[in-house]
């Protein structure tokens, strides 16, 4: 059973809807006990970075996360859900992440925002993109992007620069700067090796 966590601030119910159509069952919630009893765990987002983390931190869900990322369970953030595994974001001043992965949140420099539609990704690897082609299409909607170290960074996307699409901590979790969920047939498969993960 996979686990979307809610917290207020996130499309839970398209990305339950994706889950349901791979044969999965997806429960939508914020509270410990049932989220205890999932083998996973999905982390959607939409939003600003500071009011999100402010939600997830009222509600204890940052520290479950953790607890949950120690057991290596495996965890998806999707859009801002994937920020928020960064250090620190600078969306509205400055907030702290989660901290899975090194790196900052900023804004893009160049170009109009938030970058909406559809964008390739390539430089992919990790087993979140088994089977999906280099420069595969998929879709986002952000004005805000991570900078991370290399060793993060499984997916990369350029719009007026290069950036990570996908991060991941070397462990059991990941996040998409793009929707998997409205992401088509490509997307399905990145969340069908989610669920086999």
């Amino acid at each position: 059973m996979t686990g979307i966590l809610d917290y207020g601030m996130g499309n839970v119910r398209s990305v339950q809807k994706a889950i349901e159509y791979l044969g999965e069952k997806a429960v939508i919630g914020g509270d410990f006990s049932l989220l205890d009893r999932c083998d996973r765990l999905i982390l959607p987002g939409v939003g600003s970075f500071g009011a999100g983390m402010a939600e997830l931190n009222g509600r204890g869900l940052d520290g479950y996360l953790r607890l949950r990322a120690d057991d290596e369970t495996p965890v998806l953030g999707i859009c801002l859900g994937m920020q928020f595994l960064l250090e620190r974001s600078f969306e509205e001043g400055e907030h702290a992440g989660l901290g899975f992965c090194k790196g900052e949140v900023v804004r893009f420099a160049k170009g109009k925002v938030p970058q909406i539609g559809w964008n390739n990704v390539f430089s992919l690897r990790s087993p979140l993109f088994q089977g999906i082609p280099e420069n595969t299409y998929f879709y986002f909607v952000h004005s805000y992007h991570a900078r991370t170290q290399a060793e993060f960074s499984i997916a990369t996307c350029n719009y007026f620069e290069d950036y990570p699409a996908a991060v991941w901590n070397g462990k059991s979790v990941y996040g998409t700067q793009f929707h998997p969920e409205k992401s088509g047939d490509a997307g399905l498969a990145l969340l069908q090796n989610f669920l086999r993960l």
